[in-house]
């Protein structure tokens, strides 16, 4: 499933469209520890979590995440969501818990 498929699906809103939207995603990674992030997000992950800060795009970037869900309602602060747009990171939203999210994604790449 590409980035771009998982906007169109409808599961998540989108905050905002990033580039390379036609990026693979490898797996869905849960986590909202940015320093077990920095070490453990795998390259091309759908990163559920409910950090919204400006940390979270930096480690997303250095990881090479191929997008963020912020899960639990939680939203980006503004200059988060500043970064996000001049940096081009995807990134959409959902009510859901964390896991429930991850699960969506995971059950759209098994199929």
């Amino acid at each position: 499933m590409s980035v771009q498929e998982l906007l169109d699906s409808g599961m998540f809103t989108v905050v905002n469209t990033g580039e390379n939207t036609e990026r693979e995603i490898t797996v869905p990674f849960c986590c909202d520890l940015l320093s077990i992030a920095m070490g453990r997000a795998p390259a091309g992950c759908a990163w559920v979590t409910v950090m919204g800060n400006m940390n979270t795009l930096a480690v997303a970037t250095l990881t090479d995440a191929a997008c963020i869900i912020m899960a639990e309602g939680a939203v980006l602060d503004d200059a988060a969501m500043k970064k996000a747009k001049d940096q081009e990171i995807t990134v959409m939203g959902t009510d859901l818990p964390i896991f429930e999210a991850a699960l969506k994604i995971y059950q759209a790449l098994s199929r």
